[in-house]
């Protein structure tokens, strides 16, 4: 199939791949966007408030909301990338340094499916009582982790969008 796009009379037609390529970076621009707004905007506004249990109860309200959505954009991130990796047969890139991108996208997705589904309805309560009882402490904390996660995912996007168009870093 010609990949060029059509201009004029004819449509623009998107093969399986083509169209599970769009999906794929709307749903990582959702989950990972929203990492940034949690980290970057909500979490300052959360510790910066005059009463630090008004700032957890902020945090809580926005935290609950993304996550609802991003229950939603991380799987379907993923299952379109395994899609196009077997789509594609790039089995044996997980395998080959150069592709090192690849894995940190894997890893990365699972590290966060991890984290939503698993780790954070179990800790959940505990977070919450330990906010009850020092709710700065529990936000900088929350803080801290979610700028290492965001600086994981900056680095993995970085290398992923240089790396599958032969940039510096693959």
């Amino acid at each position: 199939m010609d990949h060029r796009p059509r201009i004029g009379a004819r449509m623009i037609q998107l093969d399986d791949i083509e169209l599970a390529r769009a999906l794929h970076v709307l749903f990582v621009t959702h989950w990972i966007g929203g990492v940034a707004f949690i980290t970057l905007v909500a979490l300052p506004l959360a510790r910066a408030s005059r009463e630090a249990r008004e700032g957890w109860a902020l945090f809580e309200a926005i935290e609950k909301r993304f996550s609802a959505q991003v229950k939603w954009s991380i799987p379907l991130a993923g299952a379109t990338g395994f899609w196009m990796a077997w789509r594609l047969n790039l089995w044996a890139e997980f395998a080959d340094p150069t592709f090192w991108w690849l894995d940190a996208m894997a890893l990365l997705w699972a590290l966060f499916m991890a984290l939503v589904f698993v780790v954070e309805p179990i800790a959940h309560a505990r977070f919450a009582a330990a906010a009850a009882r020092d709710p700065e402490t529990v936000l900088r904390r929350l803080s801290h982790a979610h700028i290492v996660l965001l600086l994981v995912a900056i680095v993995t996007i970085l290398g992923a969008v240089a790396g599958a168009h032969g940039g510096l870093f693959s």
